[in-house]
């Protein structure tokens, strides 16, 4: 495995992202966007980037913070409350670019707990350049926003989850159904965090194994490049 720091531009200025990616890397491997809880881009969220890594995926996470980490929930509110949707949806964007630049992938997916879940599913929603999102127990879009989905989605939610409660997740379930959309939802008995292994106090281990093992089969399946069949193959593409 390799792990670099990957500097880029953004409107609001320069930042970085944490990248973690297998030692064999080619043009179909493929790569996925992590998108940081409200505590910052911190040793949890560059774990799981490398726990992408061993499973053959290029993982690149933005900062959103651009540097700064929260020390306790007050912190991470505030920290939270002053990023601004377009900053962040411009930093992932940002993110992409870079990631296609230097490592040539062409397709790639995004996740995101918490906040970062939020974010994600905007993502798949406003930018292009994304074939698939797995967000974690982040707030939903607007069905107006839903609409203008860009690909498949696996949402992930915990029903002890008081945030993004029943109510909030079968609202999407319904828009979805009603707008023939590609979102397939899993629920847990789990609280709302329930894979961040760092928080005991609401980490729950089977459904974060059981939740990692259908994400890595989610992005497997809609992340891989097609190659076009031998009758879709024109003649001046040969010859």
């Amino acid at each position: 495995m390799k792990t670099e720091t990957l500097n880029f531009d953004t409107a609001s200025g320069a930042t970085t992202a944490y990248v973690a990616a297998p030692d064999q890397v080619n043009d179909d491997t493929k790569a996925v966007i992590v998108v940081q809880e409200w505590w910052g881009l911190n040793d949890h969220i560059k774990d799981i980037t490398k726990r992408y890594a061993d499973e053959g995926f290029i993982a690149v996470a933005p900062d959103l913070y651009r540097g700064k980490l929260a020390a306790n929930p007050e912190e991470a509110g505030k920290m939270m409350g002053e990023l601004k949707l377009e900053d962040g949806l411009d930093t992932i964007d940002k993110a992409i670019k870079a990631a296609q630049e230097n490592y040539g992938v062409t397709k790639l997916g995004i996740t995101g707990f918490c906040m970062g879940g939020t974010y994600a599913f905007q993502a798949i929603c406003h930018l292009e350049n994304l074939s698939a999102a797995a967000p974690f127990y982040g707030d939903t879009p607007d069905e107006s926003t839903l609409i203008n989905l860009k690909g498949p989605v696996l949402f992930i939610s915990g029903t002890k989850d008081k945030w993004i409660n029943p109510e909030k997740v079968a609202e999407l379930e319904r828009a979805a159904k009603d707008n023939v959309l590609p979102i397939e939802s899993v629920k847990y008995e789990a609280d709302h965090a329930f894979f961040n292994n760092t928080r005991p106090e609401v980490y729950d281990e089977a459904a974060a194994k059981d939740a990692w093992s259908r994400v890595i089969a989610f992005f497997n399946k809609n992340l891989t490049v097609v190659a076009p069949k031998l009758n879709e193959i024109h003649t001046d593409d040969v010859f």
